[in-house]
Formats: C-alpha cells, sequence, structure tokens
C-alpha cells in the first residue's frame, strides 16, 4: 500500500524532537499560519483547527529550537524569528 506523500515545511522538522507525521502535519499548519500574520496560540489552534494544547505543546518545542519566539504581555502573540530551514525559493 503506497502512504500518501504531504509536503511539509521545511522549518516543521525539528532536530532535537522525532519528527513524526501529526506533529510534523501540525507544525506545517502553525508555520503557514504565522507567515501570515502574528496570533497568539488560542486564535493559532482555532484556525489550525488542532487543540489548544497541542497548539501550545508545538509553539513550545518550535520556541526551544529558536524558530518562533513570543512577544508581548498575555495573551502572547507568537511569530517566526526566521531562523530554520528555508524553503529553496527562499534563498
Amino acid at each position: 500500500m503506497k502512504m500518501p506523500r504531504f509536503n511539509y515545511h521545511p522549518k516543521a522538522f525539528l532536530l532535537h524532537t522525532k519528527n513524526i507525521r501529526p506533529g510534523l502535519a501540525a507544525r506545517t499548519k502553525i508555520i503557514s499560519l504565522l507567515e501570515k500574520e502574528h496570533l497568539n496560540a488560542l486564535s493559532i489552534s482555532k484556525r489550525a483547527e488542532i487543540s489548544y494544547s497541542s497548539a501550545l505543546h508545538h509553539l513550545r518545542l518550535m520556541k526551544e529550537e529558536n524558530i518562533v519566539a513570543r512577544s508581548g504581555k498575555r495573551p502572547y502573540n507568537w511569530r517566526l524569528t526566521g531562523l530554520g530551514q528555508k524553503r529553496l525559493d527562499e534563498i
């Protein structure tokens, strides 16, 4: 049986975490939202259609690897830092 192939965002791949499909898919959704605008975790979870705890979990994993950063006061807005792997069209 042939497995479907998904295109994950390059920044969704983490160095210190096992990169399995559900995590890659969730991080790809989060990163694609953050490329457009700065959002808080609740907005991210609603727009990406993942649970709030899952959104926070992946945001924290990406924060440890300096892919995203939070700013402001509560509720914190999350933004991309510009670090991490890049797509070939971004080079």
